[in-house]
């Protein structure tokens, strides 16, 4: 029983507890992502993912289990996509290209809130015993929110970033690539695995990160001058 407890005692419990800090974090960003494709297509006249029941906050409804995971491990990721059907788009290309940004987009505004709030907060929860855990979830959420939208703004099928792209495409092409962008999942799926795209996504994210680093500040001395009141 001492040898057992002994081995309990050394485990290393950071990985496996990071995977679960994460959980929370990858939910919002994957719901809120879809969630926004979907509302601005209904609102450009798609209801497809209206009545798919895709304009939810329910995460489930937008898990896909193989990109929760890689989201989880790699922060990198994607999750069930929303249906569309660019034939009630009055504007086919453009109305897609719009309904493509919007889940980037989402997840920019994600991260700018979750810096502020990071900084707002981080007097108080680093000062509170116990709740160190809730500060780093506030950062991991942001950082995984600009690791979503640097991974789908990439302009390679089926990311947004490639229907942006091919909406300035002649419309014989762009009909083309859009019947064969399922299998580019398939590729990427590899080169995220692989590690190939890993550490250029990370720098890029990171240096997206550092970029808007200050809005925590802002939120920081926001902190500092209400506590004087």
């Amino acid at each position: 029983m001492n040898a057992v407890t002994n081995i309990w005692n050394h485990l290393d419990w950071t990985v496996p507890l990071r995977l679960i800090l994460g959980i929370l974090p990858s939910l919002i960003c994957i719901t809120l992502h879809e969630l926004s494709h979907g509302y601005v297509a209904w609102r450009l006249g798609d209801p497809t993912a209206k009545n798919a029941g895709r304009l939810t906050l329910n995460p489930i409804r937008h898990i896909d289990p193989m990109g929760l995971l890689m989201m989880l491990v790699f922060h990198f990721g994607w999750a069930k996509p929303v249906p569309v059907n660019m034939a009630y788009f009055r504007r086919p290309r453009r109305d897609m290209a719009l309904t493509a940004l919007a889940g980037p987009a989402a997840n920019l505004l994600i991260a700018i809130v979750f810096l502020f709030l990071y900084g707002l907060l981080y007097i108080p929860l680093s000062g509170a015993a116990h709740m160190g855990w809730l500060l780093e979830t506030v950062e991991l959420t942001a950082y995984i929110s600009l690791a979503l939208m640097v991974f789908n703004i990439l302009p390679i099928s089926p990311l947004d970033g490639s229907k942006v792209l091919y909406s300035f495409l002649p419309e014989e092409s762009y009909y083309k690539l859009m019947r064969y962008e399922r299998y580019g999942m398939l590729a990427l799926f590899a080169l995220v695995a692989t590690g190939v795209l890993g550490s250029p996504l990370s720098a890029a994210t990171n240096w997206v990160y550092d970029k808007l680093f200050v809005i925590a500040q802002q939120g920081f001395d926001l902190y500092k001058v209400l506590a004087k009141l």
